[in-house]
C-alpha cells in the first residue's frame, strides 16, 4: 500500500514540474493567446522583487530551452495539423468545467451556461471534444478561473513573482492556480491509472508546441515584456474584457499581442 501511494506522489510531482515548465516558458503560456483590444486596462506594475525575479527567469527560460521546447519542437514536427488540433480542442473541452465551475463562484449565470453548452456540445457532438462544434452553435469560449473568481471577491493580487518552473504568478493567481488544479481528474484521490499522468504530460507538449509561433511576438527587454504581457493578460480576464486605455502608452516598447 505505500508503495502505491509513493508511485502515485512520485508521478504527481513529474507531472507538476511539467505543468510548471510549461508555465514559464517564454511566451507565458495562456498569456498570449487572446488579445486586449485595440485599446486595454492600465496595469501598474507592483514588482518589488525585480532583481530576484528576473534571475528566476533566466533559470526557467533556460530549462524551457534545453529541455521541454526541444521536445514540444519534435512533437510539432511528426504530428500532422489535424490531429494536434484535435488534442488541442480535447484538453479545452476538458477546461469548460473550470470556467463552469468559476462562472457559478462569481454568480456569472450567463457564462456558466455557455460553459455548460460547449462541454455538452463539444463531448456529445465533437466526439469528446475532438472537434470544437460549440463555435458553430455561436458559443465561444469565456474563461474562469479561480483567480479571477478571488479578484471578483475583493482579494487582492499582490506583488509580481517569478517563480521557479512555475513562471510569472502573483500570490492570488498561484492561489487560484492551485485551487483549479483540484478540479483535475488526476488530483482526485480515487484516480490512481497511469494514463492520467501520461495524458497530462501530452497535454504540456501539446500546449508548448502550439505556443512555438507566438514568440515571434516578443521584442525588447524579455523579461519586461513578459511581466508585462502576464499582467496585462490577467487585468483583461477579470474586467472580462471591459478595456479602457492603453496600459503601455508611456512604455519604450510596443507591445503588440495578436489573435492566433
Amino acid at each position: 500500500m505505500k508503495e502505491r501511494k509513493s508511485r502515485r506522489w512520485s508521478s504527481r510531482m513529474v507531472t507538476a514540474v511539467l505543468l510548471a515548465l510549461v508555465a514559464s516558458s517564454p511566451v507565458v503560456a495562456q498569456n498570449l493567446q487572446e488579445p486586449p483590444g485595440e485599446q486595454a486596462m492600465p496595469v501598474a506594475t507592483n514588482d518589488p522583487y525585480e532583481s530576484w525575479n528576473r534571475k528566476v527567469f533566466v533559470f526557467n527560460d533556460s530549462v524551457d530551452r534545453w529541455f521541454l521546447r526541444p521536445v514540444a519542437q519534435g512533437y510539432r514536427t511528426v504530428t500532422p495539423d489535424l490531429v494536434d488540433r484535435g488534442i488541442t480542442n480535447f484538453f479545452n473541452n476538458l477546461t469548460e468545467i473550470r470556467n463552469f465551475t468559476n462562472s457559478l463562484l462569481q454568480l456569472k449565470g450567463e457564462s456558466a451556461v455557455v460553459a455548460f453548452g460547449r462541454f455538452t456540445f463539444n463531448t456529445v457532438f465533437g466526439l469528446g471534444g475532438i472537434f470544437d462544434v460549440a463555435n458553430a452553435f455561436e458559443l465561444p469560449e469565456r474563461p474562469e478561473d479561480f483567480g479571477q473568481t478571488l479578484a471578483t471577491w475583493g482579494v487582492d493580487s499582490g506583488p509580481y513573482l517569478m517563480l521557479p518552473f512555475l513562471g510569472p504568478s502573483t500570490p492570488r493567481y498561484f492561489t487560484g492556480m492551485a485551487a483549479d488544479g483540484f478540479m483535475l481528474p488526476s488530483a482526485w484521490e480515487s484516480v490512481e491509472s497511469p494514463e492520467w499522468y501520461y495524458l497530462r504530460g501530452l497535454q504540456i507538449v501539446d500546449k508548448r508546441a502550439d505556443l512555438i509561433p507566438a514568440e515571434s511576438f516578443i521584442s525588447g527587454d524579455r523579461y519586461t515584456f513578459m511581466r508585462n504581457a502576464f499582467l496585462q493578460r490577467r487585468e483583461f480576464l477579470i474586467n472580462d474584457g471591459k478595456i479602457t486605455e492603453d496600459p503601455f502608452a508611456s512604455d519604450d516598447e510596443d507591445l503588440m499581442l495578436d489573435d492566433f
